[in-house]
């Protein structure tokens, strides 16, 4: 087994960010085994109030469609908010979830969002702005170029890095997949044995 910490050793909370309702992607995450591998923050109780019959014992951290959608998913100039809009909600129960544990440390220092399309990049981005974020709160986004977008498409998304506020970093093509000590050090993070 292994805990992924962070380089200070504070502990990381690993959430799913996506526009699928939340019963859908726990029946992903469950048929692609990646909820068995124990990948995702647990949660003791429903997020949001909502119970999603048949998956109930499958609850992890997240922000979802069925949290926040506009409707206007089809219009590209309005997906990526849609995704921040996600994203800002698995962060504030990030929050939530660290204020109700037993933990001394509850400071959430980071939010990394990961993603391969241009509105996971513009995604986090616009969380950078979000009403809702902690401030301090340092927002990274690792890109993942795995072929539909190319490492200079998503980089010219992100723009300029300012350190503590906003750092982002795109993974050359390839780079990352398949290679957790890659991922995770692009994540500033690494692995250590328990």
């Amino acid at each position: 087994a292994s805990e992924h910490t962070a380089g200070n050793d504070k502990t990381v909370a690993c959430g799913l960010v996506t526009g699928n309702v939340e019963g859908i992607a726990r029946r992903k995450m469950h048929a692609l085994g990646i909820h068995g591998m124990n990948a995702f923050t647990g949660l003791p109780q429903p997020q949001g109030g909502k119970v999603w019959d048949g998956v109930e014992d499958i609850r992890f951290l997240g922000g979802f469609g069925s949290d926040y959608c506009s409707a206007c998913i089809d219009d590209p100039e309005r997906n990526y908010l849609d995704r921040g809009e996600q994203l800002a909600i698995c962060v504030q129960r990030c929050i939530e979830l660290s204020e109700d544990s037993s933990s001394s440390s509850n400071t959430l220092g980071k939010v990394i969002h990961v993603g391969d399309a241009p509105a996971d990049i513009l995604a986090a981005k616009a969380y950078v702005d979000h009403p809702t974020k902690p401030s301090g709160l340092c927002v990274s986004v690792v890109g993942v170029a795995t072929g539909s977008y190319s490492v200079e498409e998503l980089k010219d998304l992100c723009g300029d890095r300012v350190d503590g506020v906003w750092e982002p970093v795109i993974l050359e093509q390839g780079q990352g997949v398949g290679d957790e000590q890659v991922f995770l050090e692009a994540c500033g993070l690494f692995l250590k044995a328990t």
